[in-house]
């Protein structure tokens, strides 16, 4: 995979702020996804004691979801933990992983924001120019908006909100469990992103994608079987 030189790695907390704000304008939210014949996701660990942390990609066959390949790098992170900055911390290894990738995904889905961050560009984003790829925020836990509980049932979302803007949505992949925050990265638009991360779920909180990814950030053995591996959640506006 191409990774297109954006700018230094080694900035100032400042440096890295105006870089975010340059960078936002060019995020595209025109959605590029057709047919997608590959699905990556990605993640990295949590560094050690020594500061060495694991990135992680894997790219997955659509409609199968058989694992293709798995690529994982271990290296040292440089950048301080700064809530709003973790993609210049956590960016560089994950695109270490992704070089080593030989398929190039139609899409990734990024255990982080895209848009939906302060200054419109999270680690989602941040990748998604990068790479030149469309990329899909997948984050865990909400950093900034707010929004109303999406109702139970899997497929039901609720759109995110900052500044009468919305920045994404609460999705709930899976029936009485806790959603999941879904935003734009690049190349694609809400409603699309909603759409595709739905299409990955396999039972499990995480789309399939980012569930493997994470296990293999952590140095986990992957597998693509789950408790409702045939399952195909119906969407639910």
């Amino acid at each position: 995979m191409k990774i297109h030189h954006l700018h230094d790695w080694q900035v100032s907390v400042v440096q890295a702020k105006q870089i975010q704000r340059d960078l936002a304008s060019r995020v595209s939210q025109k959605s590029e996804v057709i047919n997608p014949r590959f699905i990556a996701g990605v993640d990295i660990s949590a560094p050690n004691s020594t500061g060495i942390a694991r990135g992680a990609a894997v790219v997955l066959s659509y409609p199968e979801f058989d694992i293709t390949e798995a690529k994982v790098v271990e290296e040292k992170v440089t950048f301080p933990y700064i809530p709003g900055l973790l993609s210049f911390r956590e960016a560089p290894l994950i695109l270490a992983a992704c070089q080593k990738l030989s398929t190039d995904p139609d899409f990734i889905l990024v255990d982080g924001q895209g848009i939906a961050h302060p200054r419109r560009f999270g680690l989602a984003s941040h990748l998604g120019l990068l790479l030149d790829m469309p990329t899909i925020g997948c984050a865990k836990s909400r950093f900034c908006g707010q929004h109303e509980p999406p109702a139970a049932k899997a497929g039901s979302y609720a759109e995110l909100i900052d500044d009468n803007e919305v920045i994404g949505a609460a999705l709930r992949t899976k029936s009485e469990v806790s959603p999941i925050y879904i935003s734009i990265g690049h190349k694609i638009d809400l409603p699309t992103a909603i759409y595709w991360v739905m299409r990955c779920c396999r039972g499990y909180r995480l789309p399939e994608p980012s569930r493997l990814a994470h296990l293999a950030a952590g140095g986990k053995s992957i597998a693509t079987t789950g408790p409702n591996q045939s399952h195909q959640p119906r969407l639910f506006t």
